[in-house]
């Protein structure tokens, strides 16, 4: 019957945006946890000045669901953020000293130091909601998370993260027609196996780690049969990001890096270059956000992976001459020479906090990998670039061993 049907419809509209409109019109809602008790509780969305009159302090309060105009000065004991509050004052803090001021806040705050706040309060907000969008797309284990305590820069405006490759114009991937057939990868591989591209020799140990040496190709078993599947000690790249990794703004004009927040051990695997491949010499090469080009020469100089646009978080790691990250070619679904997939792994242990870097001019044994490289401006930010172009540019890493040029 009628009465018993019902029927839900997809809301535009967030949940806080829903409480605000119920507090705007003044109207008690249980669903969404608006009560009489509660109707002229309102939620700060920022701080934008600060005053002292005689000993009590004022904040100019920006109220979210309300414009710029509806702002209103509160007290400080009518005003229980204590996150925002917090945050405000270690901002202004910050930003007094780098002015060459006293730390202690003013009583009245000049005009460019409230719009600087205000400015760094919507940074904020911008990157917590790109944070949050990197985490939504993410397929990988390792949680991402954002930070700039340098400048006013907010989200790469043209950068779409993605978790696999793109294939571009041109290409084709032709997937593998046999598997794995070992009742054990790692310690009976059959012949013809995986590891048996390898000549036997198992990419890695029972805990995951590396053990073939820089250059050597690395055979993952595939989405073909295999009895361990999972639990399979040759499945370590395809498993994805295990570590939780922050984006962050660099203090020295490096741009964005990555730096890891728990402790990768060495010959560990870190993360893939995952970009749109497509052949070399074509694409995106003339536009002004620069390149990100990583040359797969692993046997002729074809392809190439473009992660200008389309990548992962190692679209933003920077280079060094002294890098804690080694390049190896990997090969699971497709075994074309061509078109290996990118790994990098830790060539020694990393502690929590340190910055993940790899040299974009790096070179491997001839004998076993043509040098394997990186062209333009890969991670540096505001260098125009041209793929195949080779330009002198000016290296920022600051280790011992700093070559002074990237190219």
């Amino acid at each position: 019957s009628p009465e018993n049907l019902s029927c839900s419809v997809c809301c535009k509209s967030s949940w806080n945006q829903l409480q605000d409109l119920c507090r705007l019109a003044k109207l008690s809602c249980p669903a969404l946890g608006i009560s009489k008790r509660n109707l002229y509780d309102f939620e700060v969305e920022y701080l934008c000045d600060y005053k002292k009159i005689r000993e009590q302090e004022y904040y100019l309060v920006k109220w979210r669901g309300y414009p710029d105009s509806e702002s209103t000065w509160e007290p400080r004991q009518n005003l229980k953020c204590v996150r925002i509050l917090k945050q405000f004052h270690k901002d202004l803090e910050r930003e007094l000293l780098r002015r060459h001021q006293r730390s202690k806040p003013p009583r009245h705050l000049d005009p460019s130091l409230a719009n600087y706040l205000v400015q760094k309060a919507k940074q904020r907000r911008a990157l917590r909601r790109w944070e949050q969008e990197l985490n939504a797309k993410r397929s990988h284990l390792g949680r991402i998370t954002v930070e700039n305590e340098v400048d006013l820069d907010g989200p790469p405006r043209a950068f779409v993260y993605i978790n696999e490759y793109r294939v571009g114009e041109g290409i084709t991937l032709n997937q593998v027609a046999v598997g794995c057939e070992c009742q054990d990868c790692l310690w009976a591989p059959a012949g013809g196996c995986c590891p048996g591209a390898s000549l036997h020799k198992f990419a890695y140990n029972d805990q995951g780690q590396v053990r073939l040496r820089a250059g050597l190709p690395i055979y993952e078993c595939n989405s073909r049969y295999c009895p361990q599947r999972g639990g399979c000690p040759n499945r370590v790249v395809q498993k994805g990001i295990r570590y939780d990794l922050c984006i962050f703004r660099t203090d020295d004009g490096r741009g964005w890096g990555v730096r890891t927040l728990e402790k990768i051990r060495k010959n560990s695997f870190v993360m893939e270059y995952v970009g749109e491949r497509r052949r070399s010499g074509g694409g995106r090469s003339s536009n002004a956000r620069g390149t990100y080009l990583f040359d797969l020469d692993y046997v002729e100089d074809v392809y190439t992976v473009d992660a200008a646009y389309y990548g992962n978080i190692s679209h933003f790691v920077n280079h060094s001459c002294d890098p804690n990250l080694q390049v190896y070619n990997v090969f699971i679904d497709n075994l074309d020479e061509r078109l290996p997939r990118i790994a990098f792994f830790a060539t020694r242990t990393i502690r929590a906090g340190e910055e993940l870097t790899f040299d974009y001019n790096m070179q491997v044994d001839p004998v076993d990998m043509e040098s394997t490289r990186m062209d333009s401006n890969f991670g540096l930010a505001g260098l125009p670039g041209s793929p195949k172009k080779r330009v002198r540019i000016e290296c920022k890493c600051g280790t011992e061993s700093c070559r002074k040029y990237l190219f």
